[in-house]
């Protein structure tokens, strides 16, 4: 190269560079599946949250399904860059975004809109921390123009697919996915870092409950009752409402002898507390309707449904958590509160995470009698050693954030360069 030339390369160089930065990489977030469930909300700022953090200089455009009942609002607070799109706005991330990121979720919730992505733009995607169950229907595509699709060939057809638990992993293995990278890969709602300390302070103060010295549990029905929600307008479920009923009190009875225990054997009160809109009422007929007197003195009932700030900024001032439920230990194990989890087999193979993290003995199977009797003092030796509790809280969060760092990597480097 002769020296003019090389003068006349390097004055284009700042041209160039101020071209190339006003296109940043774009990348869609299809997240965001319903807001009856402080869980179901957490996916979304979860993943976010990591986005934010691993990829700073990727923009980022959130296609969500529901953002009603104020977490649009709450999410913009807290992530006032992050574009949300709908309608026209979608036809056009398509044209402009690099990348497609299905969030985390019960399964490949946005299967058709994935489809679409694909079949329309021929663009890279990938999936983000999902439960697979096996199933094989394809989803239902209103759009005319896209090709049915069978689930497991849209996760071959993905650049990663990273499962929420070891159990799907090995069984999209079995089933034949060619996913030229499938992990392990924790739910995004572990990374939520949402708060609304002002709530959860007025919310403690008012019922006599102090930091460190409370304990939150949240019961849940074998079947997640929706048709007992306006909103949903769904007819009630004979089958899973007479199955519910029939395992109410066996289910409930671990999470009262826990109760009573800790009650009896420690100076902690308890919070029954809600993941969905729905818990508010079992938990005052599972609960606390059949605590004896004494033990209610110290039980707080919380008869209002919240969102997902206000309850993390609750949980990371309690002693830790135990219950039914799954996001909010999610949530407490991701910011370093100790959770016990229970299952049984009319939930997904998502409890086995805990196993996945390290946390095993924190996981009891319901329909096992062994380790039902195993709950209460399990869930007391946690209350009467917080210290202890709190380290192994923070150890399994250790993994799961090694866990992420290292997968935000492979969506960085299946950005275009």
């Amino acid at each position: 190269m002769n020296r003019r030339h090389f003068i006349r390369s390097a004055a284009a160089l700042p041209f160039i560079s101020a071209i190339a930065a006003e296109k940043p990489k774009r990348l869609i977030l299809r997240s965001s599946w319903q807001t009856v469930n402080i869980g179901d909300i957490a996916h979304t700022p979860g993943v976010l949250a990591l986005l934010e953090k691993h990829l700073p200089d990727v923009e980022v455009r959130l296609w969500p399904s529901n953002l009603e009942n104020g977490v649009g609002e709450m999410l913009a607070a807290r992530f006032p860059k992050v574009k949300v799109i709908r309608g026209e706005d979608v036809k056009k991330s398509f044209e402009e975004c690099d990348f497609l990121l299905h969030g985390s979720g019960p399964s490949l919730v946005a299967q058709a809109d994935v489809v679409k992505w694909s079949q329309a733009t021929g663009k890279p995607y990938g999936v983000y921390g999902i439960t697979f169950s096996g199933q094989q229907n394809p989803k239902v595509i209103k759009d005319k123009s896209v090709k049915p699709v069978q689930t497991i060939d849209v996760l071959s057809g993905a650049k990663f697919v990273y499962f929420r638990d070891s159990v799907s992993l090995e069984l999209a293995k079995k089933m034949g996915c060619t996913c030229p990278r499938m992990e392990f890969g924790p739910d995004g709602a572990f990374a939520v870092d949402l708060k609304d300390d002002a709530k959860a302070e007025a919310f403690l103060k008012a019922n006599n409950l102090e930091e460190g010295k409370f304990l939150c549990c949240i019961p849940r029905l074998r079947n997640t009752p929706y048709w007992t929600l306006p909103e949903k307008k769904a007819a009630v479920d004979e089958k899973k409402d007479a199955r519910n009923k029939a395992m109410m009190d066996h289910d409930g009875k671990p999470l009262l002898d826990a109760i009573v225990s800790v009650i009896k054997n420690t100076d902690l009160k308890i919070l029954l507390c809600p993941e969905d809109k729905t818990q508010m009422k079992i938990g005052k007929e599972m609960l606390y309707d059949k605590l004896p007197e004494d033990v209610k003195l110290r039980v707080v009932w919380r008869e209002n449904y919240w969102l997902t700030d206000e309850a993390l900024s609750t949980y990371r001032r309690s002693a830790g958590l135990f219950g039914h439920e799954m996001h909010s230990p999610i949530m407490c194990i991701g910011n370093g509160i100790p959770a016990i989890v229970c299952r049984w087999a009319e939930q997904t193979s998502k409890g086995f995470m805990w196993r996945d993290i390290g946390l095993n003995d924190w996981l009891f199977d319901l329909d096992k009698e062994d380790e039902l009797q195993r709950v209460a003092s399990t869930v007391l030796a946690m209350a009467k050693d917080p210290a202890g509790s709190k380290a192994k809280a923070e150890k399994a969060r250790e993994v799961v954030m090694a866990k992420f760092a290292a997968s935000m990597e492979v969506v960085k480097g299946n950005l275009p360069a």
